[in-house]
């Protein structure tokens, strides 16, 4: 699915806190683990990905699914839609990559525009350099109730605004409820 343009979205998607945290104070983020009715949405918005950009933390967290070999349900479905997903992976410390991964040899923009289809941005340090630049063409927000009162914050902070209009919002059985925004046509930002 791409943007009405016809060009490609990048798309940030995160759980996160009332707060605005994606982990807690101590990195915690068992809060945020999805039922099996919110991993299938998160089955379906993955599969429709062309490719994921990861940082290196959320890489290495990640792998869990790479291995994915005694799960049922949607955890069995979403774990061979991620192995079978392009993955760029942005480090200064690894060398070497494991699964349909490859280590990004250029910056955001010049990655960016080397792939087809609607990708990921995962990670909130790696997010916050693409919503700098600019890149980010939607932000897909899943709020679990909770508040943590601190941790690692979903949005870096900007120094100028940037204008969105809401596409989505949703609310599952869970509580968790997803919004779905997307940059303004006439956003400054």
């Amino acid at each position: 699915m791409c943007s009405p343009t016809g060009m490609r979205n990048v798309i940030f998607s995160m759980g996160v806190s009332l707060d605005g945290y994606i982990a807690g104070p101590d990195g915690e983020i068992d809060w945020s683990a999805p039922d099996e009715e919110l991993h299938r949405f998160h089955n379906e918005q993955t599969r429709e990905l062309g490719a994921a950009f990861c940082g290196r933390r959320l890489y290495e967290e990640m792998l869990y699914w790479e291995r994915a070999d005694e799960r049922r349900g949607a955890e069995a479905e979403f774990a061979e839609i991620w192995q079978g997903l392009p993955k760029v992976v942005f480090s200064r410390t690894l060398t070497a990559v494991e699964g349909n991964a490859r280590l990004a040899t250029g910056g955001p923009a010049e990655e960016v525009a080397r792939l087809e289809g609607d990708v990921a941005v995962g990670g909130p340090g790696l997010a916050a350099s693409f919503i700098e630049s600019g890149l980010v063409d939607e932000f897909r927000v899943f709020v679990s109730p909770v508040i943590l009162g601190g941790g690692t914050p979903f949005l870096p902070a900007l120094d100028r605004r940037i204008d969105l209009e809401q596409v989505e919002t949703r609310t599952w059985g869970s509580r968790v409820t997803y919004l779905r925004y997307r940059r303004a046509r006439t956003s400054a930002g």
